[in-house]
């Protein structure tokens, strides 16, 4: 569709800035950034965690703890409330306040003097961080039509990538050198700076222009409304299910890459870091990118490869996990972390557009933090929580190369249990789409 076709008004009922292809990719690559920013304060720790561990004296099962569970908990118990804000509010404000509370709170991080005080303070970057995707999700679904929605998306999720690539080379960098207190305060502040630079230059768009829509003001459904609705698309149960799960090979083993690693192969901090970012940076990058590539693209023939392309690349997670968690090549393996990123990044942008599409124009941003809340409770907050555990067990039995073994038992079977989920997702995804409220008739955007 071209760029006159696609005009429309804004929520103020002028002429929107959206009818330029280089504004909504602008406002597109702003909220990257930004969500970039949200994964350098998200994964700083796991670079920095081994210091903090010396420091602070933690058992793996803390770091677990701290790095997952804690984090996630208030990060979905959040999310929901805010995204329900966002389905009323204006989501480009509530994203500027977000950023501004998690930036503030990895800062704190750096001042922390013991386990409880490092503890509260991730909780509030996770109160903050809650804050981030659902709108900017819903914004994107807003003005980037159907059929490129989840290219978008995927572009958007990009951002995880940039930000573990920043935080690993330097998190790695700033830690070895100045220590891990210095690393949270130098990476925190910036995202004030980004705050002000969204409120100013990103202008809220309307509901449903990508579609030629327009939702009417306040009309957002009940919560319980919306997610008994959620809850009746059996393919929204499946890709929630598969999501979680191959979140948490994410990060079940992700976040403890690092440390295994260092426990495991003779590696520098600062090295291991720039290593770290360019094969998580880059292979995760890449592959968020062709997730959503090749189910646009894939898609258009049949809407069922939306979550085929998810079920294909997840089974290859399992031998890329043998192979670099066993074998005692140090180059081999922290080659092989880059294409365990590819294949682990792709689901997102598919799972988020079709969920999108099974919705309603002012569901969308309470959609994403329904999908976030399975993803990250489960994946984020129990992944590197049984890792840890199942690291401390091991080692109590005393046996040997215990990190790894929990790493590879835990990431293989959740991969493998998430591709029979998106097949599952595979059987109903036409129906529930062709019966989607977004498909029905609503007030037409003014030409």
């Amino acid at each position: 569709m071209s760029d006159t076709a696609m005009k429309g008004p804004d929520e103020a009922g002028s002429p929107t800035p959206y009818s330029r292809k280089s504004y909504r990719y602008f406002v597109l690559a702003v909220l990257t950034l930004i969500y970039a920013l949200n994964f350098v304060d998200r994964q700083l720790l796991v670079i920095l965690q081994e210091q903090i561990k010396v420091e602070l004296d933690l058992s793996d099962t803390q770091l677990g703890l701290l790095s997952g569970f804690a984090f996630a908990l208030f990060y979905v118990s959040c999310g929901i409330p805010i995204a329900r804000w966002a389905d009323r509010g204006v989501r480009r404000n509530i994203i500027a306040l977000a950023l501004t509370v998690w930036s503030g709170m990895t800062a704190v991080s750096g001042l922390a003097q013991s386990y409880l005080h490092l503890l509260l303070a991730r909780i509030g970057v996770g109160v903050g961080e809650a804050g981030g995707s659902p709108p900017a999700h819903s914004m994107i679904s807003d003005i980037f039509e159907e059929k490129e929605r989840a290219t978008a998306l995927s572009i958007y999720s990009i951002g995880i990538y940039i930000g573990i690539l920043t935080g690993f080379a330097l998190g790695g960098f700033i830690a070895e050198t100045f220590g891990w207190r210095t690393a949270f305060l130098v990476v925190g502040l910036p995202g004030i700076l980004a705050a002000a630079f969204l409120r100013l230059t990103v202008r809220e768009p309307s509901r449903g222009w990508s579609e030629k829509r327009e939702a009417e003001a306040g009309d957002a459904p009940p919560l319980f409304q919306v997610m008994r609705f959620l809850w009746s698309r059996r393919t929204f149960r499946n890709l929630a299910l598969a999501g979680s799960l191959q979140a948490t090979v994410i990060y079940g083993v992700g976040n403890w890459l690092p440390s295994f690693f260092l426990r495991t192969h003779s590696i520098g901090l600062a090295e291991l870091g720039l290593w770290m970012a360019l094969t998580s940076g880059l292979g995760g990058g890449a592959g968020s990118f062709f997730g959503g590539w090749l189910a646009d693209r894939l898609g258009q023939r049949d809407r069922r490869w939306y979550v085929w392309g998810s079920a294909m690349l997840v089974l290859l997670i399992s031998p890329v996990l043998l192979v670099m968690l066993t074998t005692d090549s140090l180059t081999l393996a922290l080659t092989l972390t880059g294409a365990f990123h590819f294949l682990s990044a792709s689901y997102l942008g598919p799972a988020l557009a079709v969920s999108h599409g099974l919705v309603g124009l002012r569901m969308r941003a309470l959609t994403s933090a329904v999908f976030f809340f399975f993803i990250n409770l489960i994946g984020l907050g129990l992944g590197p929580l049984i890792v840890g555990a199942l690291s401390d067990w091991f080692a109590a039995q005393a046996l040997g190369g215990a990190l790894g073994t929990a790493m590879l038992i835990v990431g293989c079977a959740a991969s493998l249990w998430g591709a029979a989920h998106y097949i599952f997702a595979s059987r109903y995804i036409r129906p529930d789409l062709d019966s989607s409220p977004a498909r029905a008739p609503i007030k037409a955007v003014k030409a």
